[in-house]
Protein backbone atom coordinates (compact mmCIF):
# COMPACT_ATOMS: atom_id res chain seq x y z
CA UNK A 1 0.00 0.00 0.00
CA UNK A 2 1.15 3.39 -1.07
CA UNK A 3 0.37 7.12 -0.06
CA UNK A 4 0.21 9.67 -2.87
CA UNK A 5 0.15 13.25 -2.09
CA UNK A 6 -0.93 15.40 -4.76
CA UNK A 7 1.13 18.90 -4.78
CA UNK A 8 1.42 19.00 -0.82
CA UNK A 9 2.23 22.69 0.57
CA UNK A 10 2.91 22.39 3.89
CA UNK A 11 6.60 20.33 4.67
CA UNK A 12 5.63 19.90 8.32
CA UNK A 13 2.84 17.57 7.38
CA UNK A 14 4.93 15.74 4.49
CA UNK A 15 7.50 14.71 6.91
CA UNK A 16 4.86 13.37 9.41
CA UNK A 17 3.20 10.95 6.93
CA UNK A 18 6.79 10.37 5.87
CA UNK A 19 7.57 8.95 9.42
CA UNK A 20 4.06 7.36 9.10
CA UNK A 21 4.86 5.58 6.22
CA UNK A 22 8.69 4.47 7.78
CA UNK A 23 6.91 3.04 10.92
CA UNK A 24 3.99 1.34 8.53
CA UNK A 25 5.55 -0.27 5.73
CA UNK A 26 4.12 2.00 3.33
CA UNK A 27 5.92 4.10 0.20
CA UNK A 28 5.33 7.49 -0.38
CA UNK A 29 4.37 9.53 -3.74
CA UNK A 30 5.13 12.81 -4.02
CA UNK A 31 3.16 14.56 -6.66
CA UNK A 32 4.92 18.03 -7.81
CA UNK A 33 4.72 21.14 -7.88
CA UNK A 34 5.39 21.42 -3.88
CA UNK A 35 4.47 24.41 -1.76
CA UNK A 36 8.11 24.50 -0.23
CA UNK A 37 11.24 22.97 -1.16
CA UNK A 38 12.65 19.75 -0.76
CA UNK A 39 15.60 20.34 1.22
CA UNK A 40 13.44 22.17 3.20
CA UNK A 41 15.28 21.05 6.91
CA UNK A 42 11.24 21.12 8.25
CA UNK A 43 10.99 17.95 6.31
CA UNK A 44 13.60 16.08 7.54
CA UNK A 45 12.94 17.54 11.04
CA UNK A 46 9.33 16.19 11.33
CA UNK A 47 10.71 13.19 9.66
CA UNK A 48 13.58 13.17 11.96
CA UNK A 49 15.80 10.00 10.87
CA UNK A 50 12.50 7.84 9.71
CA UNK A 51 13.10 9.76 6.07
CA UNK A 52 15.64 6.94 5.74
CA UNK A 53 13.33 4.04 6.61
CA UNK A 54 10.75 4.84 3.62
CA UNK A 55 10.33 4.30 -0.07
CA UNK A 56 9.95 8.03 -1.59
CA UNK A 57 8.70 8.57 -5.37
CA UNK A 58 8.54 12.02 -6.89
CA UNK A 59 6.38 12.97 -9.72
CA UNK A 60 6.84 15.59 -11.74
CA UNK A 61 3.41 15.97 -12.52
CA UNK A 62 -0.14 14.16 -12.16
CA UNK A 63 0.07 13.15 -15.68
CA UNK A 64 3.43 11.44 -14.77
CA UNK A 65 2.28 9.63 -11.54
CA UNK A 66 -0.93 7.89 -13.30
CA UNK A 67 1.31 6.96 -15.93
CA UNK A 68 3.62 5.06 -13.65
CA UNK A 69 1.36 3.15 -10.98
CA UNK A 70 0.18 0.60 -13.31
CA UNK A 71 -2.96 -1.45 -12.67
CA UNK A 72 -2.92 -0.42 -8.79
CA UNK A 73 -6.50 1.53 -7.74
CA UNK A 74 -6.14 4.83 -6.70
CA UNK A 75 -8.25 5.80 -4.30
CA UNK A 76 -8.88 9.61 -3.24
CA UNK A 77 -9.43 10.61 0.20
CA UNK A 78 -11.61 13.87 0.11
CA UNK A 79 -14.28 15.33 2.29
CA UNK A 80 -17.00 14.69 -0.81
CA UNK A 81 -16.60 11.22 -1.02
CA UNK A 82 -19.63 9.67 -0.70
CA UNK A 83 -18.82 6.24 0.76
CA UNK A 84 -16.84 5.85 4.29
CA UNK A 85 -13.67 4.10 3.88
CA UNK A 86 -14.73 1.53 6.78
CA UNK A 87 -17.30 0.54 4.52
CA UNK A 88 -14.98 0.02 1.95
CA UNK A 89 -12.71 -2.74 0.95
CA UNK A 90 -9.03 -2.04 0.65
CA UNK A 91 -6.57 -4.23 -1.60
CA UNK A 92 -2.66 -4.73 -0.61
CA UNK A 93 -1.76 -2.72 -3.99
CA UNK A 94 -3.66 0.33 -3.20
CA UNK A 95 -2.62 3.88 -3.45
CA UNK A 96 -4.55 6.30 -1.06
CA UNK A 97 -4.61 9.63 -2.30
CA UNK A 98 -4.77 12.88 -0.46
CA UNK A 99 -5.42 16.33 -2.43
CA UNK A 100 -3.04 19.92 -1.06
CA UNK A 101 -4.28 20.83 1.54
CA UNK A 102 -5.70 24.25 0.99
CA UNK A 103 -7.80 23.17 -1.77
CA UNK A 104 -8.09 19.23 -2.59
CA UNK A 105 -7.65 17.90 -5.87
CA UNK A 106 -8.80 19.58 -9.21
CA UNK A 107 -12.15 17.73 -11.03
CA UNK A 108 -10.05 16.12 -13.53
CA UNK A 109 -7.72 14.70 -10.84
CA UNK A 110 -10.90 13.00 -8.45
CA UNK A 111 -12.81 11.81 -11.97
CA UNK A 112 -8.79 9.88 -12.71
CA UNK A 113 -9.42 8.08 -9.63
CA UNK A 114 -11.49 4.43 -9.00
CA UNK A 115 -12.75 5.21 -5.88
CA UNK A 116 -13.78 8.50 -3.82
CA UNK A 117 -13.82 7.76 -0.04
CA UNK A 118 -14.43 9.74 3.00
CA UNK A 119 -13.42 9.34 6.68
CA UNK A 120 -16.42 10.26 8.70
CA UNK A 121 -16.19 13.23 10.78
CA UNK A 122 -18.69 15.35 12.65
CA UNK A 123 -21.02 17.87 10.47
CA UNK A 124 -19.99 20.80 12.29
CA UNK A 125 -16.13 21.00 11.35
CA UNK A 126 -14.68 21.54 7.72
CA UNK A 127 -11.32 18.35 7.65
CA UNK A 128 -9.11 16.61 9.44
CA UNK A 129 -5.21 17.56 9.00
CA UNK A 130 -3.96 15.61 5.89
CA UNK A 131 -1.59 13.52 8.28
CA UNK A 132 -3.91 12.53 10.60
CA UNK A 133 -6.32 11.59 7.49
CA UNK A 134 -3.50 9.69 5.63
CA UNK A 135 -2.82 7.80 9.22
CA UNK A 136 -6.48 6.75 9.74
CA UNK A 137 -6.76 5.92 6.11
CA UNK A 138 -3.54 3.85 5.95
CA UNK A 139 -4.31 1.84 9.65
CA UNK A 140 -7.91 0.67 8.04
CA UNK A 141 -6.65 -0.05 5.07
CA UNK A 142 -3.98 -2.45 6.10
CA UNK A 143 -5.91 -3.64 9.04
CA UNK A 144 -8.29 -5.07 6.24
CA UNK A 145 -5.59 -6.70 4.46
CA UNK A 146 -3.81 -8.13 7.40
CA UNK A 147 -0.66 -6.11 6.83
CA UNK A 148 -0.27 -4.11 9.74
CA UNK A 149 3.27 -4.82 10.98
CA UNK A 150 4.00 -7.36 13.84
Amino acid sequence: MRIALFEPEIAGNVGAILRLAACLGAGVDLIEPMGFAWDDRRVRRAAMDYIDHVEIARHTGFAAFRAGIGSARLLLFTTKGAQSAYQFGFMESDILLFGKESTGVPPSVAEACDARLRIPMRPQVRSMNLATSAALALGEGLRQTAALPG
